[in-house]
């Protein structure tokens, strides 16, 4: 059953029965949701899909491998401070500021005098805090800077002296004062 329209096409010689057959063909495919593709058409499909899949895929395994290496100097790290840790004994409390909290370590005279020298530093260490040499967090730095949480040796070398700086020696501070 054909159209009005093409039958009058036919009728007027514009167009070949072959090409009215072949587009009622491909309209009744149409409406029956079957859509002619081509295999170049489907081909280019399924390389832009493989492609996807590939691209995504390699998302993927970047972001694993980035994960893993995360944990990778995460277990150096808590290794570096197991085996260096230094024991900590004593009965004066020194406290240091953690973001906007004061924690303390208990630590005595000779550990707390290398702490403000900087020849000792204090390192995050699971839910607590340990004490550790100098060469140790250079370890540390190298792998993850914000695993060290006090280093008074590396705030010296990097402070520049400043106008205050000037002005505040005149003032002198005891030399017994522990906040």
């Amino acid at each position: 059953m054909r159209n009005p329209l093409q039958e009058q096409l036919l009728k007027a010689g514009l167009v070949k029965k072959g090409k009215v057959d072949q587009v009622a063909r491909e309209q009744a495919k149409q409406r029956q949701g079957k859509a002619t593709t081509t295999p170049a058409e489907e081909a280019v499909n399924a390389q832009r899909l493989q492609a996807e899949r590939a691209e995504r895929d390699r998302a993927l395994a970047a972001e694993r491998n980035a994960q893993l290496r995360a944990n990778e100097l995460r277990a150096q790290i808590r290794q570096i401070i197991d085996v260096n840790r230094i024991k900590r004994e004593g009965e004066i409390a020194y406290r240091f500021t953690v973001g906007e909290t004061i924690q303390s370590v208990p630590v005595n005279e000779t550990q707390r005098s290398q702490l403000a020298k900087g020849t000792l530093v204090i390192a995050r260490h699971d839910n607590g805090y340990e004490l550790l040499p100098r060469d140790a967090a250079e370890k540390i730095y190298a792998r993850d800077a914000s695993a060290i949480v006090l280093d008074h040796g590396k705030a010296a070398a990097s402070a520049e002296a400043s106008d205050d700086d000037e002005y505040y020696k005149q003032f002198q501070v005891p030399d017994d004062l522990i906040w």
